[in-house]
């Protein structure tokens, strides 16, 4: 006898064999039962899910003579013959393979003929986003208002494809995937069922590996007890998927915990060796790294995807080490690397790369914690000594708080930092910015970054050492208990860095007429690159009324006028700038100037006509109630027209 395979031999005949559907399951045998059966029903899903068997066992249900409780009796001719797909009133259609506007206008004509021997005639039409669109607007009609015994049945993996016009004549029903327990469970039985001894972690390995798709797990079962003999183990189907068991891919995930890139690549060698294949282990470093960000991000009773079990308590404790930022950041790099191997040929040396690129990865969740102190304020730092060999160890000082006593004072910063004392060399692991300022016999100056004084020490009692062996530390602060080892990522620096903005310590300048050069010169040099570059070319600015000022653009720069006036940000950055220039909040305003030439033109032009210059006139008004209007309302003169007299009108004499 020809040999079916189990997908097909284990296929669900009745409602209550559908496995994962439940809730479809029992909608539709509840419309059976109460007569509210619709004349058309899209079924959704992925592959492998029971779209196709709900339908058939649906038309067995309408046309079986001897249905037992909302479920086919699988007994009579009618059942057999839906069950085998070859009754003539049940008809499936491949909507792969029968998409043109002729078929549909094939199942019109047919769609009148009465049912053979069945109540009802009945279209499954499988894979319907294949239709056309002209075929689809041929559908509509009939699948509007079909005859009252035609049923239609749509099942799709793409519902997207389909037209509205469609989606809103049919009931529409969503499978979702299939749970791996279920699929597991299954399984079990088609073993005990086929007499078949297998491992029930081999059993779990193939419900992990079909995805929540039950004919994936029946197909890869199929395929392992024909592979494995009468006994099937979990190397049996490591060897037939070529994938790695799980204890490699622990190994891995515990050598790029630990930042190992010898072993990274060793682990990597050997597991090829043993006839992994590239793209299936890392695929299973995705699903593996994806478990670890899973459990760490705190869902720790998450079904995982990549490993059993039995390891979860040992991937809990390596994503607690590894920690989530460096899970996401591998996670990230690993998408792209199996990106990049559809389209190259070299994919070992880009797996290799994006190992050896994770293992070098520094601790970001150590610099996601550094980098909240420094938002907050907090900076760390480590213990001050002074001198070498034994050198007395200074006790912790106390960071001063603004506000405070003995805290910094804005304003009384040194402009020049004094020279540093004898002895002393510059703080080896002190954060950035930090000054550590002090003379003999009196404390240092406080200013914006002045630390706590120190006290000079006497000289060490120990032999000479090597130059330079006198290091000084910065004072320890008291950090959260949960990071107690960031005293010693502080950044090392060798020399104070002043971060003062530029002019921060010159005079406003006057906002008054004859300014707007020395204004715009200043303004430019605070401004950061990107809106400096947008406004280097602004030129001629004037002062127009009380807070006000017009800077104007060349003509050519009208696109960027334009995106001035949709989306002002650039401008209040550039207002923001002059507020702080001359210490008083200014409106700016942006024109164009029209006697600017562009680059690369010539500079030289036609003299005007004498008539035209007679008729311009100034820019600036000199009426003192236009002058008043625009201080009042923060008006800018943009034109000036000169409105001719009109001539006068006649009186009219009682003669005319």
């Amino acid at each position: 006898m020809e040999y079916t395979v189990l997908a097909r031999r284990f296929r669900p005949q009745a409602f209550g064999e559908v496995v994962g559907q439940e809730a479809i399951a029992q909608a539709l045998q509840n419309a059976i039962a109460a007569g509210r059966v619709a004349h058309a029903y899209l079924f959704t899903g992925a592959r492998g899910v029971g779209k196709t068997s709900t339908a058939r066992i649906l038309a067995k249900t309408l046309n079986c003579p001897h249905t037992q409780g909302g479920n086919p009796c699988n007994q009579c001719d009618v059942c057999r013959a839906v069950s085998e797909g070859g009754d003539v009133d049940v008809i499936e259609i491949d909507g792969a393979s029968n998409r043109g506007i002729d078929e549909i206008r094939t199942l019109r004509a047919n769609v009148n003929v009465r049912p053979m021997r069945c109540p009802y005639k009945i279209y499954i039409i499988d894979e319907v986003h294949m239709l056309t669109k002209e075929a689809f607007n041929a559908l509509l009609k009939t699948l509007e208002e079909p005859p009252p015994n035609v049923k239609f049945i749509f099942a799709t993996t793409d519902p997207q494809k389909l037209p509205e016009t469609i989606l809103s004549r049919c009931q529409r029903f969503d499978f979702g995937t299939i749970e791996t327990h279920r699929i597991r469970e299954r399984l079990s039985e088609i073993a005990r069922a086929e007499g078949v001894e297998v491992d029930p972690a081999a059993i779990d390995l193939v419900a992990r590996r079909a995805n929540g798709s039950m004919r994936d797990s029946q197909s890869l079962f199929d395929q392992l007890l024909a592979f494995g003999g009468p006994k099937v183990g979990t190397a049996d189907v490591h060897r037939l998927l070529g994938t790695a068991p799980d204890s490699r891919l622990v190994d891995m995930v515990r050598a790029l915990t630990t930042r190992n890139k010898a072993l990274v690549l060793t682990q990597l060698d050997a597991t090829l060796t043993q006839g992994t294949q590239l793209g299936e282990f890392i695929d299973q470093l995705i699903a593996c790294t994806r478990d670890l960000m899973v459990l760490t991000a705190g869902a720790t009773e998450a079904p995982l995807l990549a490993v059993g079990e039995d390891v979860r308590p040992e991937l809990i404790e390596l994503g607690r080490q590894w920690g989530l930022q460096s899970i996401l950041a591998a996670l990230q790099i690993l998408a792209d690397a199996k990106q990049r191997m559809k389209y190259i040929s070299y994919g070992r040396i880009a797996v290799e790369l994006a190992l050896v690129r994770i293992a070098s990865l520094a601790d970001l969740e150590l610099l996601a914690e550094t980098m909240a102190l420094l938002k907050s304020g907090k900076v760390p730092a480590g213990p001050l000594v002074v001198g070498a060999g034994g050198g007395a160890t200074a006790p912790p000082l106390p960071v001063p708080v603004p506000g405070t006593v003995g805290a910094p004072q804005p304003g009384l910063e040194k402009k020049n930092d004094p020279a540093p004392l004898p002895g002393l060399s510059p703080p080896a692991g002190g954060p950035i910015g930090t000054r550590l300022e002090e003379s003999e016999g009196e404390p240092a100056q406080p200013g914006p970054r002045a630390a706590a004084p120190l006290r000079p020490t006497p000289p060490p009692q120990a032999p000479e050492g090597p130059a330079g062996a006198e290091r000084l530390e910065q004072p320890q602060e008291q950090l959260p208990p949960t990071s107690p080892h960031l005293a010693s990522a502080a950044p090392s620096v060798t020399d104070p860095v002043d971060e003062t903005p530029p002019g921060a310590d010159e005079p406003a300048i006057p906002f008054e007429p004859g300014q707007e050069e020395a204004i715009w010169k200043a303004v430019l040099g605070r401004l950061p690159d990107s809106p400096r570059q947008k406004f280097w070319a602004a030129s001629r600015p004037a002062i127009s009324g009380p807070n006000h000022l017009v800077v104007l653009l060349p003509t050519w720069y009208s696109t960027f006028k334009e995106n001035l006036d949709r989306s002002p940000e650039p401008l209040r950055e550039l207002e923001g700038v002059v507020e702080r220039v001359v210490g008083l909040p200014v409106r700016v305003t942006v024109g164009f100037d029209s006697q600017t030439q562009k680059p690369g033109t010539s500079t030289a032009s036609p003299p005007r006509p004498a008539r035209e210059v007679e008729r311009r006139p100034s820019q600036t008004p000199t009426d003192p109630y236009v002058q008043r209007a625009m201080a009042t309302f923060g008006a800018t003169v943009m034109r000036v027209e000169r409105l001719e007299a009109p001539p006068p009108v006649a009186e009219e004499t009682p003669e005319s």
